[in-house]
C-alpha cells in the first residue's frame, strides 16, 4: 500500500505532472509538485519537519535536470529515495541513475499499475531498510566522526557503548582535531546520565584563578571583585557529566583540589568552610602524553591514576584508511547543501592527495579542506588538485614519486597472524635503520608523531633491546 505516503513529484511537462499527481492522490498519497529541479530543491529545504517518503522526478528539465536533482538529493544524505522517469530513457541513462543513487527508473509513457507498483516497491524497500538500520543510524551514522568501517573506529564504538554503562571517571586521549570532545559527549548521551546536565570546560583557555572559581565556585567576598556568590561547574553538573578538556594543561596547584573532589565526591567553594556533596561523572580529555608529563613533573601521578580508571583512545585520521574518502564525501554533501551547490565528483588526483596527506589536524583539518574545496569548485567539473591547498595539491601531483630517503633492503616480511604490536615495532626499527637513526624523518615516513619513536626507544632500552634490533619475525618467511 502507498496510501499516506508523502511524495515530491517533479516534472516540467504540466500535463504529465497533473495526470501523475491525480493517480497518486487517488491511491491516498499526499503529493507536492514542482515544475523543475530548482523548485524541487526549494521544496526539500522547506520540508525540515515533514519529510518526503519519495521523490518522483522527470529526467529532462530546464534549469536543473533530474540527474542533477538526484545528485543534490544524494548530497543531503539520508533523504527520500529517488525514482526517475523519462520518455527518452536509455540503458546508459538507467545505469548512470543507479550509480548516482536512484532506486528505480520508469520509462514514459507508463500505465497506472506500473507506476503504483514501482512506487510501492520503492516505499517498501525504504521502510524495510529503515527498520533494519534504525538503531545503527540513530547511534552512529548520523555522526560524521564515526563514518567509515575501519577496525579502530569499530572498536571505539564498542568501547564507548561499554564505558557509557558505568559511572567511572574516563580519560579520552587523542591528537588535536581527532574528535575527543565528541567521543566524551557520546559517553554522556549513551549513559544513564543523559537527562542530566552536560557541562564542558577547556582547562587551557582560562588563567589559573578563573579555572579554580569556575570549577569549585566562590562565596561573596572570597576575593577582590567577588561581588556575589558563584556556583561552580561541579555543582552545576550535579547528576550529569563534567567534561574537562585539555586536562594536561591544568595548573599543578589545582590538580590536588581536583583529585580530592574526585575521591571524596564533594566540593568546597572558595571562601567557604562548608563542603557540598556532588554526584558528577568526570570525563577528561588530552592530546598530551600524561605519563611523560608526570616524568617531567608537570602532572600529578596520583591524579593520572584517578583519571585513568577507564580510557578511550581516539585514533588519528591517518590510520583510518578508507574512512578518509567517506568522511570527505560526507563533508562535501554538508557544505554543498549549505551553499546550494550540486555535489561534484571527486577526481582520482583529489582522492590520492587526501590519502597521501598525514592529517596532523585530523578530522577537523579534513573538514576545513573540504569546505575550502566546495568554495572553489566549478560547476559541472569534478574536484581536482586546484581546489586543494598547495601542500595537499603537491602531494597529489607527486603521487607515485619515490621517497627521497636512501633505503636498502626496503622490504620486510611477517608471518600471517603476527601480533600488530610486533609488526609495528619491526616497521619502526627497520625505518630507523633506513634513515640512519633520524627519528624525525622516520616519524614523517610512517605518519606518526616523533614522540612515539622516543617512547619506543625508551621501552626497548628498558627491555634490553637495541634501537635497530630484530624481532622473532625477522627470520620468518612471509
Amino acid at each position: 500500500m502507498i496510501s499516506n505516503a508523502r511524495i515530491l513529484l517533479v516534472d516540467d511537462d504540466l500535463q504529465s505532472l497533473d495526470s501523475t499527481r491525480r493517480i497518486l492522490e487517488l491511491e491516498g498519497c499526499e503529493v507536492v509538485t514542482a515544475c523543475d529541479g530548482v523548485a524541487a530543491l526549494d521544496a526539500l529545504r522547506a520540508a525540515q519537519v515533514g519529510h518526503f517518503d519519495l521523490c518522483l522526478s522527470d529526467v529532462r528539465m530546464p534549469r536543473l535536470t533530474g540527474m542533477d536533482l538526484l545528485r543534490a538529493i544524494s548530497a543531503r544524505g539520508e533523504e527520500p529515495p529517488v525514482l526517475l522517469m523519462t520518455a527518452f530513457g536509455t540503458v546508459e541513462d538507467a545505469v548512470q541513475a543507479m550509480k548516482l543513487g536512484a532506486v528505480d527508473f520508469l520509462s514514459k509513457p507508463f500505465k497506472r499499475q506500473t507506476l503504483v507498483a514501482s512506487v510501492q516497491g520503492v516505499l517498501e524497500r525504504a521502510r524495510a531498510r529503515r527498520t533494519v538500520l534504525a538503531p545503527e543510524v540513530a547511534s552512529w551514522d548520523g555522526d560524521p566522526l564515526f563514518l567509515g568501517d575501519s577496525g579502530c573506529m569499530q572498536r571505539l564504538r564498542i568501547e564507548i557503548e561499554q564505558v557509557a554503562q558505568v559511572s567511572s571517571t574516563v580519560l579520552v586521549r587523542g591528537e588535536s582535531g581527532s574528535g575527543k570532545e565528541r567521543v566524551a559527549r557520546l559517553v554522556h548521551e549513551k549513559s544513564a546520565r543523559s537527562k542530566g546536565p552536560w557541562i564542558a570546560l577547556n582547562c587551557a583557555a582560562l588563567p589559573e584563578n578563573l579555572i579554580e572559581s569556575e570549577l569549585f565556585g566562590h562565596e561573596k567576598g572570597a576575593f577582590t571583585g567577588a561581588q556575589s556568590g558563584h556556583l561552580g561547574l561541579f555543582e552545576a553538573a550535579h547528576g550529569g557529566t563534567l567534561f574537562l578538556d585539555e586536562i594536561g594543561d591544568m595548573p599543578l596547584t589545582l590538580q590536588s583540589r581536583l583529585l580530592r573532589t574526585l575521591q571524596e565526591g564533594e566540593v568546597r567553594r572558595l571562601g567557604s568552610t562548608v563542603s557540598r556533596k556532588v554526584d558528577v561523572r568526570v570525563v577528561a580529555a588530552t592530546h598530551r602524553d600524561l605519563h611523560e608529563a608526570v616524568r617531567q613533573g608537570e602532572f600529578r601521578q596520583d591524579l593520572l591514576f584517578r583519571l585513568e580508571v577507564l580510557t578511550l583512545d581516539v585514533p588519528p585520521l591517518r590510520v583510518r584508511g578508507g574512512d578518509i574518502e567517506r568522511l570527505a564525501r560526507n563533508f562535501l554533501r554538508k557544505f554543498g547543501l549549505r551553499d546550494g551547490k550540486v555535489m561534484p565528483e571527486l577526481s582520482p588526483e583529489f582522492l590520492t592527495a587526501l590519502d597521501r596527506h598525514a592529517w596532523p589536524g585530523n578530522v577537523r583539518e579534513l573538514q576545513n579542506v573540504i569546505e575550502r574545496a566546495v568554495v572553489f569548485a566549478r560547476a559541472g567539473e569534478p574536484l581536482g588538485l586546484a581546489a586543494l591547498p598547495e601542500h595537499l595539491a603537491a602531494a597529489g601531483a607527486s603521487a607515485g614519486a619515490p621517497v627521497a630517503v636512501p633505503v636498502t633492503g626496503d622490504m620486510i616480511s611477517v608471518r600471517i597472524g603476527t601480533p600488530l604490536r610486533e609488526v609495528e615495532d619491526l616497521l619502526i626499527r627497520r625505518t630507523l635503520e633506513a634513515t640512519e637513526g633520524d627519528k624525525t624523518v622516520t616519524a614523517q615516513l610512517l605518519g606518526i608523531n616523533a614522540r612515539t619513536i622516543y617512547r619506543k626507544l625508551e621501552k626497548w632500552g628498558a627491555d634490553g633491546g637495541g634501537t635497530a634490533g630484530g624481532t622473532p619475525e625477522d627470520s620468518q618467511p612471509g
